[in-house]
């Protein structure tokens, strides 16, 4: 039997060459592409590459930079501190140096006023001497002028002050009265320094007074000096009731500067001052008086803070009848502002006693 022969298919042969020619095709077409996006591809890469780079050079020079940046803060930080260390040391020997100044500052205020306290007494000294050299050369031109009087012992006039005798007691009025004339100014003195009350002129005037006083002693007397405000005291310590040799020039010059020290203050207690006369043993044959206005008290402590003229003249009255009998008594008045009954009182007290009465003037001795 004869094969039946099968009839060959021409389409599909030719779908496949068209699949075959549209796949090739697609494969150059994709070949292409691939060929120009890889050339597009490098030349972007390395221009990015190119920016990367830089970029990546910028930001080492950032760190580095910020490296050295944060290196300079921290410097800076120590340097800071370190400066307000110094500073702080810096403060604190300036607060160091200001109180060791005003310390220094002080210390030369105190030392200028002591050195000006003692240029004044050195220039009331100086002056002081001129004045008994000048008097010494008078006596030693004029000679001393000399009548006697009879009596408890032999007595000296000397313008017009009774001086001499074998024992003379000094009474100095040492009150607060002593700062100066008038009352207002005894109330402003009364309230500085003991260094400024010592350098009131009334109390300088007295004190010379003493010592020229001092200084008509003749040898072979004996004398006695108390001061008394509130209270009476001998001028050197533990020698109550004892009466001192004018020979023992160094005791009396000792006595001159114990008065210098002395502060006047306190009220005035006559009759502890003439009472303290009284006691000495044996009595004394001269009294010389120092005072500047009437008494005020006749104890050492007294409840009145005011007294009027009427009760201090019975004061003194009373306080008289404290004195020895028979001894004359030589006051030297310093007048004070308005104790009117003073001048009267203590000048019918000399005449009483047979003794003398001064008025000082403030140019005295």
């Amino acid at each position: 039997m004869a094969r039946r022969r099968r009839s060959a298919e021409a389409f599909s042969i030719a779908f496949l060459d068209c699949m075959s020619c549209g796949f090739g095709a697609v494969i150059l077409l994709f070949m292409i592409i691939n060929s120009h996006v890889n050339a597009t591809t490098d030349t972007d890469t390395q221009a990015l590459m190119a920016e990367t780079n830089l970029l990546e050079i910028e930001v080492l020079e950032g760190r580095k930079n910020l490296a050295l940046a944060r290196n300079s803060i921290q410097k800076l930080d120590a340097e800071a501190e370190t400066a307000a260390d110094k500073i702080s040391i810096v403060l604190a020997l300036i607060a160091e140096l200001q109180a060791e100044l005003a310390k220094y500052d002080n210390d030369t205020l105190a030392k200028i006023e002591r050195v000006e306290k003692l240029q004044s007494d050195i220039k009331s000294l100086e002056e002081e001497i001129k004045r008994l050299l000048a008097l010494k050369k008078q006596q030693d031109a004029a000679g001393r002028q000399v009548r006697q009087f009879k009596g408890d012992g032999d007595r000296q006039y000397l313008t017009g002050l009774k001086l001499g005798g074998s024992r003379t007691m000094i009474l100095v009025d040492r009150s607060a009265s002593m700062l100066h004339e008038t009352v207002v100014n005894i109330l402003r003195r009364r309230n500085l320094p003991e260094s400024e009350q010592l350098l009131s002129r009334k109390w300088r005037q007295v004190i010379a007074s003493v010592d020229w006083l001092t200084s008509q002693f003749r040898q072979g007397t004996e004398y006695q000096i108390y001061m008394f405000n509130n209270v009476a005291q001998p001028v050197l310590k533990g020698t109550d009731g004892i009466w001192l040799k004018a020979d023992d020039a160094t005791q009396l010059d000792e006595a001159i500067r114990v008065l210098r020290r002395t502060v006047p203050k306190n009220g005035t207690n006559m009759h502890a001052a003439f009472k303290a006369a009284k006691d000495m043993n044996p009595p004394p044959d001269n009294i010389i008086l120092l005072v500047d206005s009437m008494p005020t008290m006749d104890a050492a402590v007294t409840s009145k803070s005011v007294i009027g003229g009427g009760e201090r003249l019975n004061l003194f009255f009373s306080a008289e009848r404290e004195l020895p009998r028979g001894v004359p008594v030589n006051i030297m008045l310093y007048p004070m502002e308005g104790d009117f009954n003073a001048p009267i009182s203590f000048w019918s007290l000399a005449m009483r006693t047979r003794g003398s009465f001064i008025s000082v003037s403030r140019d005295w001795p």
